[in-house]
């Protein structure tokens, strides 16, 4: 917690150093990926519910809000929101559906990060687990110092698979038609790969690319090599999300990571910096989503409503 609180002072110390040419390019370019973002997303809809007329600023609107939620909510609580809105917007929408295809979304990310990750590995960028277990704002490494609690999570999360499991029996075939159907865009390779994949990979560009020019504006050398082993921290600090944006991990491994490549100043800034920055912006265009997409930010009675709504009418 002490090497978060040294970022966070080390960060308001420099905040006059901080090159702000960099930042705004560095937004630029953070909107635009969640652009491309949900681009694919929408393709990947698209394909799932044909005909619905789905719109791209509306999936934009879904992505940026619940980007935003992630920002300031952990364990990933805006993939909630962006299925909901999206829901609301596609008529017989099903949440196994579109849960299906953020599953579908996010395959180029799985096989990018497994690729980044063992590029870390086989250049030793990453600590070892000696050095881990006294990173305490690691997230992720607290199930293994706490074997106990892992054996109870792990435990309690197969009870509660197998309830669902029995629970679901009945529905079992009209959940899998509805789950494949989020699937539906991978039945046509070339659609998937023009309509998916290639904004995805705009998409990475893009991230890499404000990875760069926060470097720059923090003063920290914006070689390649830095800006990959940025990334990784990124990524491994949303394996196990128990923080907002994975807040604490990241900052922390960013420390190690980037250890004489600048000052200790420098690096911390940066640390504490990037997420500040990112998380505004995401915040920011989150709310106003919202704001636009539902006409309101009270959360509890719009759903309330939406549950009134959905039941049944009553034929006594």
């Amino acid at each position: 917690m002490g090497g978060v609180l040294d970022a966070f002072q080390a960060f308001f110390d420099h905040l006059r150093a901080v090159a702000w040419a960099p930042v705004l390019l560095a937004l630029v370019c953070q909107v635009a990926k969640m652009s491309a973002r949900s681009r694919a997303w929408q393709n990947v809809l698209a394909a799932a519910y044909p005909g619905s007329g789905l719109r791209w600023r509306t999936v934009f609107g879904a992505y940026a809000a619940g980007t935003g939620v992630n920002a300031i909510v952990p364990v990933r609580a805006g993939d909630l929101v962006k299925l909901y809105l999206v829901k609301r917007r596609v008529e017989d929408a099903r949440y196994p559906t579109l849960a299906a295809s953020l599953l579908v979304e996010t395959l180029v990310d799985v096989t990018l990060s497994a690729a980044l990750l063992l590029w870390a590995l086989h250049e030793r960028v990453l600590p070892g687990v000696r050095i881990l277990d006294r990173m305490p704002a690691v997230d992720w490494f607290w199930l293994f110092r706490h074997p106990r609690a892992a054996t109870a999570t792990a435990a309690a999360m197969l009870v509660l698979g197998f309830v669902l499991g029995l629970w679901a029996a009945a529905k079992l075939a009209d959940f899998r038609r509805r789950v494949r159907q989020g699937f539906t865009i991978l039945r046509t390779p070339v659609r998937y790969f023009r309509g998916v994949v290639a904004w995805q990979l705009v998409d990475w560009a893009l991230r890499l690319a404000t990875i760069y020019f926060l470097l720059r504006a923090f003063h920290v050398p914006a070689t390649y090599t830095n800006v990959l082993r940025v990334q990784v921290t990124h990524s491994l600090s949303t394996i196990v999300p128990l923080t907002p944006a994975g807040i604490g991990t990241e900052q922390v491994l960013l420390v190690y990571i980037l250890a004489g490549q600048a000052s200790r100043s420098a690096v911390l800034g940066l640390s504490v910096g990037m997420k500040a920055i990112l998380s505004t912006v995401n915040v920011a265009l989150g709310l106003a989503a919202l704001a636009l997409m539902l006409r309101t930010l009270r959360w509890r009675r719009l759903v309330a409503e939406d549950n009134v709504y959905a039941q049944p009418p009553d034929r006594t």
